[in-house]
């Protein structure tokens, strides 16, 4: 659901080090109905606590998927 998705890829933005499940996630998320821009809130708010580095790195596997649903 809408709102485990949100977890989850707040949590996998957090480890930094899951770009290949994120992405799965943000698959999921969008297929859940979650819209472009509520996942990139949830991306963007993960940068006060997982830091700015991983926080860039979601957002650009975000982005690859966003691009391969053509949501770019």
């Amino acid at each position: 659901n809408r709102e485990r998705e949100i977890a989850v890829i707040g949590a996998l933005t957090a480890l930094g080090c899951a770009l290949p499940q994120l992405k799965v996630h943000v698959h999921a998320g969008l297929n859940v109905g979650l819209t472009k821009d509520e996942i990139i809130a949830v991306i963007n708010t993960m940068a006060a606590y997982a830091g700015f580095p991983a926080t860039l790195n979601a957002l650009f596997a975000a982005q690859e998927v966003f691009v391969e649903r053509g949501l770019a």
